[in-house]
């Protein structure tokens, strides 16, 4: 992969890690979310990684949208082709089949929450806010968010806080169900690595097969998801780390998966 200017990508132990990093506030611009993808693309189609990692460099995660470039949005046709193509990055992003935890850094507004939101996992340092403001400049979310917050943390609480455009910090995040835990910003790298690191100690064809069963059938009526994971849960039986992790539970010792 060619070295991109605004995420820097590291790989280390089946896990790896994406830092936006794009000074002073990592702004979602068009070169950003672009090169969001082209790492994405990269870790997603490479066998060496189990788990993806996103995270934003300094005190950001994402602080939003870069208003001087929103400034230049000035019909519906544009407008439309800026959202949907932020749909289209983030809706790639939700559907790998490879985890990607979201560790939320710091400020994490508007496109920035939606990054978020659109990750499997969402892990926060303390000091960490989360929100949609974009109703302060006369617009709505456009990456989604008004999609995935309705559906993560339920409509009225997600309508309060997309109509106020109110931040939240990261303990009220937790008690919404908006993220899985807050930690101290020291401690945030070291948890989500031993999460990675955990997850990619499982079988990489039951990992897919899970995210594949989850996802969907988040949308789906409940016999309709069912009959997905019926589906899903047959074609893992025939998979020889079920062989080995079965063996590996009678014989009473650790599962050697082979991603097979």
């Amino acid at each position: 992969m060619a070295e991109l200017k605004h995420v820097h990508v590291s790989i280390e132990n089946k896990m790896a890690k994406l830092v936006i990093d794009h000074p002073p506030a990592n702004a979602l611009s068009d070169a950003v979310l672009k090169d969001i993808e082209a790492a994405i693309d990269s870790v997603a189609s490479d066998p060496a990684v189990k788990v993806i990692v996103l995270t934003g460099q300094g005190r950001f995660f994402v602080a939003g949208a870069d208003i001087n470039q929103l400034d230049t949005v000035k019909d519906r046709a544009s407008g439309e082709r800026l959202a949907a193509n932020g749909q289209r990055v983030l809706s790639k992003i939700e559907q790998l089949t490879k985890p990607v935890i979201c560790a939320i850094n710091g400020i994490a507004l508007g496109g920035g929450c939606e990054i978020a939101m659109a990750c499997h996992m969402r892990i926060a340092a303390n000091t960490a806010k989360l929100g949609q403001p974009e109703i302060n400049l006369g617009i709505i979310p456009g990456f989604g968010g008004t999609q995935r917050l309705a559906r993560i943390i339920g409509p009225s609480k997600a309508t309060e806080l997309i109509l106020t455009g109110d931040m939240i910090a990261a303990d009220e995040a937790l008690r919404l169900g908006l993220v899985s835990a807050v930690v101290p910003s020291e401690q945030l790298e070291a948890t989500v690595r031993s999460l990675a690191e955990k997850i990619a100690g499982k079988s990489m064809p039951a990992i897919r097969a899970a995210l594949r069963a989850i996802g969907g059938g988040l949308d789906a009526r409940l016999a309709d998801g069912l009959a997905l994971e019926a589906k899903i849960f047959g074609e893992v039986c025939e998979t020889a780390d079920k062989t080995e992790g079965i063996r590996a539970f009678l014989e009473k010792r650790q599962a050697q998966f082979q991603d097979e």
